[in-house]
């Protein structure tokens, strides 16, 4: 018998044995007083879909994948943002004491304190090879991020569907152990019907009771097996259970049907898109141009600075100033009056008496009338000009520069950089073509083992049916007489074991196509 022809039969199982428990755990309980009842917990339904989409945005180690997409796609910004020339901006306030300071071996002697500020902005350019070529690499670099992460998906896929489909052979293994018990209760009633009609001895209802309570000890054993493979797909996920474990329903189905996939349409497949084998080869592309960048380093680089700058100086000891500037004002007087003097002797034989002199030296040189200080006017423009902290900056010339570096002898770090990036780009080489080898391997051995998963369907499915009618005989057999308990406990503990076989085989195949199609890189149905 072909398994298309009893393939329908499996999502019936599945459904039974899926809707079995959370409907005895729904109902009310007779004996419970209203106000000791707790409020009906609403069922809840999860598709494979479902657990997809909660991994894709919980799973903490897809997340950690995920976060690495942010720093690659800045590289690249930043590696074409470095071909532009930067800019930047810088100012700062100061304080300077009275005293003396040397500089340049001269002693320079300040008697007031000061307060100064200053602003730079400018820009600089900086090209060498190594900022040529880092665009290219930076890409290559985020290539291999993105295989990364779609790697990290392919796997975060093939871990939530293979656990759900445990989840689902766990619960359906709940429900051979349901029917185990069902028939073990039969089989305890036949034999007590049968020792009360003298046809059977305490033997045999012992027996069936061993067997009763083996079966039902399976069913414990059988749903804790349940709950703890839902709580590891929900850990898997990365969030803990939205319900209680017995409410919680996986909904899907999966067909039971022979892929037509040939073996080397399948390794051309993931030639061109195992994400693994296309990260190695990303980077591969980043150390080729890693050597580039280490070669360029033996040619010229060009330097651009240009900018612009001011400065403020303020003293704050105003009547310094002043004094200051009354000093050279009365130095300046003493020589207009001594030019008066010279003037007047020289102009006494001249037809024009007192021409050339000077009215009034201190009004001159802005002092008063009487020479005693300055007058108001100059001393407010001593006072003004000496007002410019912090922005009243007095401007310096515009300044920009260019040159061209190229370095002699640097003790072999260039030859060193470059040998070990030829070195990084062999590496890379022999990661591809080990990656390839390993994805070969991989495909090949998935897909034999998806063969051996298939024809091992067909043959649980045998044994599935020989172990019922094996059942009915020993039943037959004992029902007349014929038979003993121990051989009907035996008949059944084999259909049992029969009926978990099939059905391991069959979600043993389900993961097999899903580790197929994440060796492969893509789905293969």
């Amino acid at each position: 018998m072909s398994y298309r022809s009893f393939g329908w039969m499996v999502p019936c199982l599945l459904a039974a044995s899926l809707r079995s428990a959370p409907l005895r755990a729904q109902q009310p309980t007779a004996a419970m007083s209203p106000a000791a009842a707790t409020p009906a917990v609403q069922p809840v339904t999860m598709t494979l879909a479902d657990a997809l989409s909660m991994a894709r945005q919980n799973s903490p180690v897809y997340r950690q994948a995920v976060n690495n997409e942010g720093p690659a796609n800045w590289s690249v910004r930043n590696a074409y943002a470095a071909l532009l020339p930067g800019a930047s901006v810088s100012g700062g306030m100061g304080y300077t004491g009275a005293g003396q300071s040397t500089f340049g071996g001269s002693t320079f002697n300040q008697t007031s304190p000061s307060l100064s500020s200053n602003y730079f902005a400018g820009f600089t350019w900086r090209l060498d090879g190594s900022v040529l070529t880092a665009p290219a690499l930076q890409k290559a670099n985020r290539r291999a991020t993105e295989d990364d992460i779609t790697n990290a998906g392919i796997t975060l896929k093939t871990s939530i569907t293979t656990q759900y489909l445990t989840v689902l052979a766990a619960v359906a293994q709940v429900g051979v152990a349901e029917r185990q018990v069902s028939r073990n209760a039969d089989f305890l009633q036949l034999a007590q019907a049968r020792l009360s009609a003298g046809q059977a001895t305490l033997i045999d209802v012992r027996q069936a009771q061993v067997t009763k309570s083996q079966s039902d000890l399976a069913l414990l054993r059988a749903r804790q097996a349940a709950n703890e493979a839902k709580l590891e797909l929900f850990r898997q996920i990365g969030i803990t259970p939205p319900a209680p474990l017995n409410t919680i329903t996986l909904t899907d189905t999966f067909p039971v049907d022979s892929l037509p996939v040939a073996l080397a349409d399948l390794q051309t497949s993931a030639d061109e898109m195992n994400p693994t084998l296309r990260a190695a080869e990303s980077r591969q592309a980043a150390a080729v141009w890693s050597v580039r960048a280490s070669k360029s380093a033996f040619l010229p680089s060009l330097n651009f600075n240009a900018g612009w700058s001011g400065f403020t100086q303020q003293f704050t000891n105003t009547n310094l100033l002043l004094n200051q500037a009354y000093g050279g004002a009365l130095g300046n007087v003493a020589d207009c009056e001594y030019q008066n003097a010279i003037a007047s002797r020289l102009t006494d034989t001249l037809p024009y008496p007192n021409q050339g002199l000077i009215a009034n030296c201190n009004t001159a040189f802005g002092l008063n009338a009487g020479g005693t200080a300055l007058n108001d006017t100059v001393a407010q423009q001593i006072r003004n000009a000496n007002n410019v902290f912090p922005f009243k900056f007095q401007t310096q010339p515009f300044q920009a520069s260019v040159s061209i570096s190229l370095p002699i002898f640097t003790g072999f770090s260039r030859h060193l950089h470059l040998s070990q990036a030829e070195a990084q780009r062999d590496d890379a080489d022999e990661t591809v073509r080990a990656a390839k080898l390993q994805v070969h391997a991989d495909v090949q051995a998935k897909y034999l083992a998806l063969q051996t998963a298939w024809q091992a369907i067909t043959v649980q499915r045998s044994a599935q049916e020989f172990a019922q009618d094996q059942v009915q005989l020993a039943e037959g057999r004992f029902r007349i007489g014929s038979g003993t308990s121990l051989e009907l406990a035996d008949a059944e503990n084999s259909l049992t074991a029969a009926e978990a076989g099939y059905i391991n085989s069959v979600y043993d195949y389900q993961k097999a196509i899903a580790a197929l199609e994440a060796a492969v890189g893509r789905p293969i149905r």
